[in-house]
């Protein structure tokens, strides 16, 4: 087996953030579906941007800003993901860089943009997802390089990165390097809607084997086994992976595995301001203590805490260091 070289490492679709709060008329006007992601092209991009407010602007995607949240941990975290080498792509390079994380991806010459996600914040912390993948959507094969794969204790995969062809592959090749090299590998279903377009496959993906541990929020999970139900959907994601872990906002999570389930709480917060990269910066926490060999509650707590923290403020990426966080709560890091 390799030496580890790193904790984690996180294969997703790099994206720029632009967030913006607005209200309900501006969904309606543009024919979104509040809370949902969805794909969209150059020119509807440039149409939501030209109508929005003043952004804030900051780099993001979904397993990029768990990988960032992992090292904000203290732990060693890689990512892989595609930018093109123009202005923005430069600033997400020396965003992801300058958070501690290794980040070698070689950036698209040509072919469209850097990719940016328009993010429409309501007053309740609500947030609406419109992604333009650009750049993003040429990760392939080729950027997956077995040697940094296999010496990652866990590799973690974003259920969004099943919507490009080529990404669709990159994320199956590493999967089974990591595999060769007695790794596991985790995914994270993403969104209600990325289910919804993926359902079987996502399910084949889990009972395969392909992926080993899984992360879902509540919404994932109905829309997983097309029930309203939740201790029946709970029940067959105990029989479809070695481990599941389920969050449920206010509720805190479940964690379970074909023989045992364990709860933890959500962590207290003082004002949701943005619920953008709960579920990111959540992922985030149990991996770092799953990295640790801590028990599954105390990811449970960690992956707790850093959600908090990532929703009491703009933008998906913590604010302060999370392991010094984690110490001030006495919480195990």
């Amino acid at each position: 087996m390799a030496d580890v070289k790193y904790d984690v490492l996180g294969i997703g679709n790099a994206l720029f953030d632009v967030l913006v709060r607005t209200d309900e008329a501006f969904l309606v006007k543009h024919g979104m579906t509040k809370g949902s992601m969805s794909l969209i092209d150059e020119a509807r991009a440039t149409a939501i941007y030209n109508d929005m407010g003043p952004a804030t602007e900051v780099s993001g995607g979904s397993a990029a800003n768990t990988i960032v949240g992992i090292g904000s941990f203290g732990a060693r975290a890689a990512y892989v993901g595609k930018v093109k080498d123009d202005q923005i792509g430069k600033l997400y390079v020396h965003d992801i860089r300058s958070a501690g994380v290794a980040f070698n991806t070689p950036p698209a010459k040509d072919g469209p943009a850097t990719g940016c996600s328009y993010i429409l914040v309501t007053g309740d912390g609500e947030r609406t997802m419109n992604t333009y993948l650009g750049a993003a959507q040429d990760l392939s094969p080729a950027d997956i390089d077995p040697a940094e794969i296999a010496a990652a204790k866990i590799v973690y995969l974003e259920g969004y990165l099943w919507d490009p062809p080529g990404a669709k592959d990159a994320f199956l090749k590493a999967s089974k390097i990591a595999h060769e090299a007695g790794r596991k590998v985790a995914l994270t279903l993403s969104d209600s809607f990325c289910v919804g377009r993926y359902r079987d496959e996502f399910l084949g993906l889990m009972r395969d084997g392909i992926a080993d541990i899984v992360f879902a929020n509540e919404s994932e999970l109905h829309a997983l086994y097309e029930t309203s139900d939740f201790d029946t959907a709970l029940k067959q994601l105990r029989n479809d992976v070695k481990l599941g872990v389920v969050t449920r906002s206010e509720k805190g999570c479940v964690v379970v595995t074909p023989t045992d389930a364990v709860a933890a709480p959500a962590s207290p917060i003082t004002q949701l301001i943005d619920t953008t990269g709960a579920g990111d910066l959540f992922a985030a926490g149990f991996l770092y203590g799953l990295s640790r060999d801590l028990s599954h509650k105390q990811c449970g707590e960690l992956g707790a805490l850093a959600a908090a923290e990532v929703i009491q403020h703009i933008g998906a990426r913590p604010l302060v260091s999370l392991r010094e966080l984690a110490q001030q709560r006495g919480l195990t890091v």
